[in-house]
């Protein structure tokens, strides 16, 4: 009898070693699947919430991106459409104030859906170019490098105020200092 028991333990014992090796195989895949779909809505989730957003938080556009990649194409020999400026006359920063400058400008645009926006805005680019142009002295703006850097300036401060495209290029037409 002692003998007919080992052999049932032994054979409910075997028994309990298949039920346990099925149940780790249940048990893997089940961990295999939860780490599956955990990785996959991780990756979901970062790119709903990284999506398209500007360094601001707003939706970036797919028209602006194509802009920005026109816009970045520095082999491009072409000029765009031009806005043409009327002339100022500013006094520059001097001593005895007695020296003026007279310029005429240009300003390159990135597309001509830019033409509206600058049409409306005019005031604004005038106030930003007479105010740029009278802070500067004969000095600054007389060589090469500084009329560059004159360009840049108003370049920059005019696209901070424009939405439908930017400047890509100053040309001055006129610069005369007396």
């Amino acid at each position: 009898m002692a003998e007919e028991e080992k052999e049932e333990n032994q054979e409910s014992g075997g028994g309990n070693e298949s039920k346990k090796g099925g149940g780790n195989i249940v048990l893997i895949i089940v961990v295999v699947l939860l780490v599956l779909v955990l990785a996959i809505g991780g990756v979901v989730a970062y790119l709903m919430l990284s999506g398209d957003e500007g360094t601001d938080g707003t939706q970036v556009t797919q028209e602006k991106v194509e802009k920005k990649k026109r816009r970045s194409r520095s082999d491009d020999m072409t000029v765009g459409p031009m806005y043409p400026l009327d002339k100022f006359t500013v006094n520059l920063m001097s001593e005895n104030g007695r020296r003026y400058l007279v310029a005429k400008m240009n300003l390159e645009e990135d597309g001509e859906e830019l033409t509206p926006e600058l049409d409306k805005k005019t005031p604004l680019i005038r106030d930003i170019v007479i105010s740029i142009l009278s802070s500067k002295t004969v000095e600054e703006i007389t060589t090469a490098k500084g009329k560059a850097k004159l360009k840049d300036e108003i370049m920059a401060q005019i696209n901070k105020h424009l939405e439908d495209g930017e400047i890509r290029h100053i040309y001055f037409t006129e610069f005369v200092i007396q």
